[in-house]
């Protein structure tokens, strides 16, 4: 597990062993979340990347009817 260091600008730089692992691209936004007290870094990616992203899962037991909007 690598460490980074936040800037006195609230930066943090991505390690290059995660930025390879991942393909990460200059200027490529990210979507961050706080979860719990963990931060969360999400590459974004257009619609078009998640098609057939869940084929063959099966969604039973995932949602109840009733909880269905």
């Amino acid at each position: 597990m690598t460490q980074v260091v936040v800037s006195p600008k609230y930066q943090v730089v991505i390690p290059r062993e995660v930025r390879e692992k991942l393909s990460l691209q200059k200027g490529q936004k990210m979507t961050v979340m706080a979860k719990g007290n963990i931060i969360v870094f999400m590459p974004v990616a257009p619609l078009k990347h998640y098609r057939g992203f869940l084929k063959g899962m099966n969604a039973q037991g995932i949602r109840e009817k009733k909880d269905r909007v």
